[in-house]
C-alpha cells in the first residue's frame, strides 16, 4: 500500500484510537522505506510485517546497515515509510499530518536515547516533566514525583542534569519516558554509554516498567547482553526480518547475531 498523502494534511486520516485502545502496541504491514531513486537507491526497509503486543518487551538487533535505526524511526513516526503501513497503540499514523503526528508522540509515544537528551538548564522534575508541558497538559508534579521513585530519584528532583552521573541521567531519561503513560517506549541503545553494572541497573528499570506497569517497549541494541533482557529478540538483515528468538540468552543472541553478520548477500526476511 502506498504511503498516503504524501505532504497533505488531514485529507486521508482516520480516527484516531483511544488511549489504551484494545488490540497491539505497534503493528508495521507491509513497510519499506528508500532513501534515494534509481541505481542508487538505497532499501532502507524491504517489507516489514510485524505485530507487537502491549506489555512486552521487544529487542531489535542486526548487522550494521541492517535497517535498524530506521525500522525505529518509521514505527516511532518520527520518518514516513515509503510504503507500507503502520499503527500504535490502535492510531493508524502512516498518512496522519504532521501537527497531529507530533501531537500524538508527545502524548502517546516515549522516547529513551542513548545521549540520555535531558535539558541542562531545566531540574530533573521539569525534564520529567517536559512531555507533559509540550502536549499541553497540565504539569502534574505528582506524577512526575511517583515517575522519579519508580526510578530510585526521588531525592534528585530539584537537582540539575550535570550534578548526576550518567546512569542517573538515564534514570531520569526513563522517568520522563514513564510520565505520559504512553502506548509504547522506544528505546535506542539506551545502554550504550553505560558500564556495564550501570547498564544492568537501566535495563532492569525497563523491564520493572513491563513487568509492573505494563508498558510496551521496543528497544534497539548492538549488545546480546542487553536484548537478553527482552521477551523477543528480533533481527533484521538487508532491510527484512531474519528470524526471532524468544526469551535468548545472551549467548544465545551472541551466535545469532555472528551468524547474520557472517552470512553472504541478501537475507530473506521471515514471519515474526
Amino acid at each position: 500500500m502506498r504511503l498516503r498523502g504524501g505532504g497533505r494534511q488531514g485529507t486521508d486520516e482516520q480516527p484516531e484510537a483511544p488511549r489504551g485502545a484494545s488490540g497491539p502496541a505497534v503493528e508495521l504491514r507491509g513497510v519499506r522505506r528508500q532513501y534515494g531513486r534509481g541505481a542508487g537507491a538505497v532499501h532502507a526497509l524491504a517489507g516489514i510485517d510485524l505485530v507487537l503486543p502491549r506489555g512486552t518487551f521487544t529487542a531489535v538487533m542486526g548487522p550494521s546497515g541492517s535497517g535498524k535505526s530506521t525500522f525505529l524511526q518509521c514505527a516511532a513516526g518520527l520518518d514516513r515509510p515509503s510504503a507500507g503501513s503502520v499503527r500504535l497503540g490502535g492510531t493508524e499514523i502512516t498518512g496522519m499530518g504532521e501537527n497531529r503526528l507530533t501531537t500524538l508522540r508527545r502524548s502517546r509515544v516515549g522516547f529513551v536515547f542513548q545521549a540520555f537528551n535531558l535539558l541542562p538548564s531545566l531540574t530533573v522534575e521539569q525534564n520529567v516533566l517536559l512531555p507533559m508541558r509540550l502536549a499541553g497538559q497540565r504539569r502534574d508534579r505528582h506524577r512526575a514525583d511517583a515517575a522519579l521513585t519508580q526510578v530510585g530519584l526521588a531525592d534528585k528532583a530539584k537537582r540539575r542534569p550535570g550534578e548526576l552521573s550518567g546512569g542517573q541521567q538515564q534514570r531520569v531519561a526513563i522517568a520522563r519516558a514513564l510520565i505520559t503513560a504512553p502506548d509504547v517506549i522506544f528505546a535506542d541503545e539506551p545502554t550504550g554509554a553505560l558500564d556495564t553494572v550501570t547498564a544492568a541497573e537501566i535495563l532492569g528499570l525497563l523491564r520493572h516498567a513491563v513487568d509492573t506497569l505494563g508498558a510496551t517497549v521496543v528497544m534497539v541494541t548492538h549488545d546480546p547482553a542487553a536484548a537478553a533482557w527482552a521477551d523477543r529478540v528480533l533481527f533484521l538483515a538487508d532491510g527484512a526480518l531474519a528470524g526471532a528468538l524468544d526469551r535468548g540468552s545472551a549467548e544465545q543472541i551472541g551466535a545469532r547475531m555472528a551468524a547474520l553478520t557472517s552470512r553472504p548477500g541478501p537475507v530473506a526476511g521471515v514471519a515474526a
